[in-house]
């Protein structure tokens, strides 16, 4: 496998000096952008042009996650076995641009329905995954283990970029162009993220071969016999139930309940957002002062907490924005801290050989658990409504924290070490 990118003491301008690592950012900077304009277009397009109602939004954003619960342990184990894994990211990316494309065709027949949409949600959901298992070992071939947290410092710091701009612009073209055409933008970010993957030079070599790479099984086995693994495991999936039940209800919340247009909507997460940037700039002089655990303490609390604001606003609809942006901005504060920390100690933790199939059973738990949120959430709102439903999801949110609490997690002042027998 070829040296990886990145020295220690370097930070992330260090990083970005390197073409290679350069060009892969750039590729998930410009992607992920793209991606928070569809992750606002196409809940407003079931809302508005499909008329879809709390049961339909579970449905929906269901069948973007189903995949990640059926799909992405024998991706892993898949992605493991090949070289070109740079090759794999690209078809990904292509592959999604075409579907997104079909969307604003069918709107534009006359043909666009739930079913459809639900089927080309769940197509996207399907070859997401397999970038990400990809990813996951790319990412290593090019970073050291001592810039894990500086590169992915970078990478959430572009998340945290795109939810301030992708919102925000996805709002606006939604009002203005309506949402299918909105989906457009999401295209050629797409393509482009493409175009950059196919430019990394960096040559692959495969995770493992013979015994080294035992199918399936062996990231199941390996996670279920390290406690660091586990425990971050357990809190991520426990978080992600609650934050999909509040996820399969938000917009329709806020735009039915609350009476927010599609443009403020999208400003409201947008300014909210700005969280992320600076989550993305503390987090790691937070992890050095504090130490790594005790920082992924800090992201799986203030995740979640101020979330318990949204279904609290009431009254004027000045007092409504001011509890909604709050709530969005210090919660995106919480999820970069949460995923810079937990990403470097999740891959620090497993060994380069198995990084693909030990991300694609993590996503089999973690992602596989939000569909069930998503529908969960759909049926309790049209059970109990859906402003007692984000309370629930809110407060369950937050028990996450104790599976990382009560594990080593906690007193981890450093990475941890890959061991091959936990």
């Amino acid at each position: 496998m070829t040296a990886a990118v990145g020295t220690r003491g370097g930070g992330p301008v260090r990083l970005l000096r390197e073409a290679a690592f350069r060009r892969y950012w750039s590729a998930q900077t410009v992607s992920l952008v793209g991606d928070q304009v569809t992750l606002i277009a196409v809940p407003l397009l079931a809302v508005l042009a499909v008329g879809a109602g709390p049961a339909q939004m579970g449905y929906l954003t269901a069948a973007s996650l189903l995949p990640n619960l059926f799909l992405s342990l024998p991706a892993g184990a898949w992605a493991d076995r090949r070289r070109d894994k740079r090759l794999v990211m690209v078809v990904a990316d292509v592959s999604r641009a075409v579907l997104l494309l079909t969307v604003p065709m069918l709107w534009w027949a006359g043909a666009l329905t739930l079913p459809l949409l639900c089927a080309v949600a769940f197509l996207v959901g399907s070859f997401s995954l397999l970038f990400e298992v990809a990813h996951a070992s790319l990412f290593a071939t090019l970073v050291r283990r001592a810039d894990y947290v500086d590169a992915n410092t970078l990478l959430n710091g572009s998340r945290a970029a795109s939810f301030v701009a992708g919102p925000s612009l996805g709002g606006v073209l939604v009002q203005w162009l309506t949402a299918p055409v909105a989906l457009l933008a999401d295209v050629v970010t797409y393509l482009v993220s493409a175009l950059f993957l196919t430019r990394v030079g960096v040559p692959e070599a495969p995770a493992g071969t013979g015994e080294e790479i035992k199918g399936m099984t062996a990231g199941v086995r390996y996670v279920a016999r390290s406690a660091v693994l586990r425990a971050a495991l357990l809190g991520a999936t426990t978080l992600n139930l609650f934050n999909y039940i509040f996820a399969a209800l938000f917009v329709l919340y806020v735009t039915t309940e609350l009476h927010l247009s599609a443009g403020s909507l999208g400003l409201v997460i947008g300014l909210g957002s700005i969280g992320g940037l600076l989550g993305a700039a503390v987090t790691g002089p937070l992890s050095r002062r504090i130490g790594i655990g005790p920082s992924v303490i800090v992201g799986f609390v203030l995740f979640p907490a101020p979330l318990i604001l949204i279904p609290w606003a009431s009254g004027p609809q000045w007092l409504i924005f001011t509890a909604l942006v709050t709530a969005e901005f210090f919660a995106a504060l919480g999820v970069m801290v949460l995923d810079i920390t937990v990403g470097s100690v999740q891959t620090a933790a497993t060994p380069p050989s198995m990084l693909a199939v030990v991300s694609g059973f993590k996503r089999t738990v973690n992602y596989g658990i939000r569909p069930i949120g998503a529908l969960l959430g759909g049926a309790l709102g049209a059970t109990i409504g859906v402003r007692p439903s984000l309370w629930i999801a809110t407060v369950g949110a937050v028990l996450g924290t104790l599976w990382v609490w009560f594990s080593p997690i906690r007193t981890m002042r450093e990475l941890p070490e890959a061991v091959s027998s936990p």
